[in-house]
């Protein structure tokens, strides 16, 4: 479908549009003398945007993004009739209008809601960011996310000079933005910003020089800035609405070993969701638990409690079978060690039902913790991680390791169906959640709380063992979520 928008353009967008007319014959051309750099930039989109998602681009050009990204329904919207053609040429499965998209009317057009919307190498031709940037709150859901891609503002020169040699399509004058101005610009058009990334210093193959360090150096914390490509993903924030409907909640217990602590459990939780769902997987114990989780379930019969033995081992077996099983809106970990207290749950549905959040995150490392709660070499580890996640998710982190997390089941399906991405490989659960929280953009927020020493049994974590397998997860996390 080809729509013309009988808006009357600005002068500099009669420019621009003029400029892509000219260009659209030869824009193949252009892409296939940069291949490596839109090879590059396609694979980083398809990290961000799933496969199967609806998806709207705001200046598609000759629609290769939009093809690459291989949506369940993809629009684009463009300025230029001649690249609107070649688009529909390129991805004659999706829908192309031509039209300026910084006019409501035309976005009135389109029938949304969409999962992504991206706005990429076109941000420097927009006339006034801001007001597209509320525009499209129109065609967004919650759950919406919208990616930004654009050339650093350190490279203008460099660009320049590739443009008069000869190397880099033509432009008209853009609108250098830092990413400082990006976050500006989002917050005042009611946006926060949940990831920012840098991608290809060097952006050309160069007889495979430019793999090698876009791969293995870039991802530095001294020089990814200094890359030539900026990507921003936004959340649209929560504006008012009238509905009022509490969400229902599961509290996931897994449990191995922990007899004396499954009614405590019970009793400490407070009544904080209107319909809550608490449930016991547990983990092939020695000392009579799943026994105990039977017993307790029949004591409270006021309380919707569910029993469950997992059919594997590891609390992330725990997890994905209490997960599967659970029926409440809102999935939430608690530790049967209750080293979390009970207590502080309703401060993590709390967080995630006011939208502060998508994912929440426990930390143990903001309040001063009990003398017995934590050995002193893990509390150094347990930092030490936190700061390398913090680098290689793109979000702040504190305390990777605390049990206790807190999503929407909605995002938590999500995260399972996307899971062949990282594979299995985490036995602890915590990073599975994390990591596919991060891939899937969600707003991750910590709640901090006051970490209490252990009342009954032992600790199922080994210092040695253990972190051996987060030295793993260090370099796995470096290769799925940098090197590539």
């Amino acid at each position: 479908m080809c729509v013309m928008s009988e808006v009357v353009l600005t002068e500099r967008q009669e420019a621009i549009r003029a400029l892509f007319e000219r260009l659209a014959p030869a824009r193949a051309e252009w892409v296939a003398r940069n291949r490596y750099f839109y090879d590059t930039d396609h694979a980083y989109m398809r990290f961000l945007i799933p496969a199967g998602s609806r998806v709207l681009e705001i200046g598609c050009g000759d629609g290769q993004l939009l093809k690459a990204l291989n949506p369940s329904r993809g629009v684009g919207i463009d300025l230029s009739p001649a690249m609107i053609e070649a688009a529909r040429a390129t991805a004659p499965d999706c829908e192309f209008h031509v039209g300026n998209a910084e006019d409501p009317a035309v976005l009135a057009g389109i029938t949304g809601p969409f999962d992504y919307i991206v706005v990429s190498d076109t941000i420097g031709l927009v006339e006034d960011c801001e007001g597209l940037f509320e525009a499209l709150h129109t065609l967004m859901m919650p759950e919406t996310r919208l990616i930004l891609a654009y050339y650093s503002h350190i490279w203008e020169p460099a660009l320049r000079l590739a443009e008069t040699l000869g190397l880099k399509m033509p432009q008209v004058q853009q609108n250098w933005l830092s990413t400082s101005d990006m976050q500006a610009l989002l917050a005042l058009s009611d946006y926060e910003v949940v990831r920012r990334d840098w991608r290809q210093l060097i952006p050309r193959h160069a007889f495979g020089l430019g793999p090698f360090i876009n791969r293995f150096i870039a991802p530095l914390p001294g020089l990814r800035k200094l890359c030539l490509r900026n990507y921003v993903v936004a959340r649209p924030l929560p504006r008012l609405n009238a509905s009022g409907k509490l969400p229902s909640a599961t509290v996931l217990v897994p449990c191995r070993n922990e007899r004396g602590n499954i009614e405590n459990a019970v009793k400490r939780l407070p009544a904080f969701a209107p319909d809550l769902e608490i449930m016991f997987v547990e983990g092939h114990s020695q000392d009579g638990t799943f026994e105990e989780c039977e017993r307790v379930k029949a004591a409270y019969p006021e309380r919707d409690i569910k029993v469950f033995r997992q059919p594997g081992k590891g609390k992330g077996d725990a997890v994905r079978k209490g997960f599967a099983e659970a029926r409440g809106d809102i999935l939430m970990i608690l530790d049967a060690d209750l080293t979390v207290p009970p207590e502080d749950m309703p401060k993590f549905y709390n967080a995630l039902v006011s939208r502060r959040g998508e994912f929440v995150n426990g930390t143990r490392m903001v309040y001063p913790m009990e003398d017995t709660a934590m050995r002193t070499l893990n509390n150094i580890a347990n930092r030490g991680f936190a700061k390398i996640f913090s680098y290689l998710l793109n979000q702040r982190f504190t305390d990777t390791l605390c049990g206790t997390k807190v999503l929407w089941k909605r995002d938590y399906e999500r995260i399972a169906a996307n899971r062949h991405y990282f594979g299995d490989f985490d036995p602890f659960g915590d990073f599975d959640l994390i990591f596919g929280a991060a891939k899937l953009n969600l707003r991750i927020v910590e709640v901090p709380i006051r970490y209490a020493g252990r009342r009954y049994g032992e600790t199922q974590i080994s210092r040695f063992t253990h972190g051996w397998l987060l030295l793993r997860m260090v370099v796995f996390a470096w290769r799925k979520l940098k090197a590539f």
